[in-house]
């Protein structure tokens, strides 16, 4: 797939910087409102493994394993975010990439917009903050791992972009 990451829909890109929450209407039916997290995921390789990390008990998805990345702040764009939180959450260096794969899921009150960039890692000792352990596993193995469910189809599309 790679490529250019495709644009939010209108209403999340009024909601972009000015609040989280955006209005959804359905056949003329205004939903709930829902919150709509905009997130970006890191796909680090090295050697034909990924890297994945697993939550820390106590926090949002505990003991889920995912790829690393974080929420948009503000009008960062999704390369600054992922440079920040890759720094905040391992204490590493990194270039940002290629646009890989999006996934949208709806957990129980937020809908979480997952944006998965190619990452290249550049420098530094890996440290966990946020994180209790990290995996390198080959794409064949993310199926034996309990990836947070936004992060399932963004494994799907990266096996797809690697056949």
């Amino acid at each position: 797939m790679g490529g250019r990451i495709p644009p939010p829909p209108p209403l999340i890109q009024l909601a972009r910087g000015v609040s989280n929450y955006a209005i959804v209407f359905l056949e003329g039916h205004m939903e709930e409102f829902m919150k709509i997290i905009e997130v970006t995921a890191a796909l680090i390789e090295k050697d034909g493994k990924f890297l994945i990390a697993r939550r820390k008990l106590g926090k949002h998805l505990e003991g889920k394993w995912e790829f690393p990345g974080g929420k948009i702040e503000g009008l960062e764009t999704p390369e600054e975010c992922l440079r920040r939180e890759l720094r905040e959450e391992f204490d590493i260096e990194t270039k940002v990439g290629e646009f890989v794969a999006e996934s949208v899921f709806e957990y129980e009150t937020i809908r979480v917009r997952l944006l998965g960039y190619r990452v290249e890692y550049i420098s530094g000792e890996f440290r966990l903050n946020d994180h209790d352990k990290i995996e390198w596993i080959h794409p064949s193995e993310f199926d034996t791992r309990d990836l947070a469910p936004a992060d399932i189809p963004i494994a799907q599309k990266l096996i797809a972009s690697l056949l």
